[in-house]
């Protein structure tokens, strides 16, 4: 299952980079373990997702809980906490 990976803000700088794409293990069913396996990959992912409650997310362009499954996603954005003013 490939993804593509967008990152905005705080996240992008964190890992260095707007975005990737991944081929994730089926293993990887939900956000919150794509974002368990991206932490395992490499130093950056791992800093950048170690406060889950500063994360937001989006699949295919919807708000979603990190607990939502990824099963038929395409894109999947990760970014902090949206204000508005």
């Amino acid at each position: 299952m490939a993804l593509d990976l967008l990152y905005f803000a705080w996240v992008r700088e964190a890992i260095g980079k707007d975005g990737e794409s991944v081929d994730p293990p089926e293993s990887v069913a939900t956000v919150a373990d794509l974002l368990d396996w991206l932490s395992a990959t490499d130093e950056d992912h791992n800093r950048a997702f170690a406060d889950r409650g500063r994360l937001r997310a989006a699949v295919d362009q919807a708000f979603v809980p990190l607990d939502t499954a990824i099963a038929g996603a395409r894109e999947i954005a990760i970014f902090p906490p949206v204000t508005g003013g």
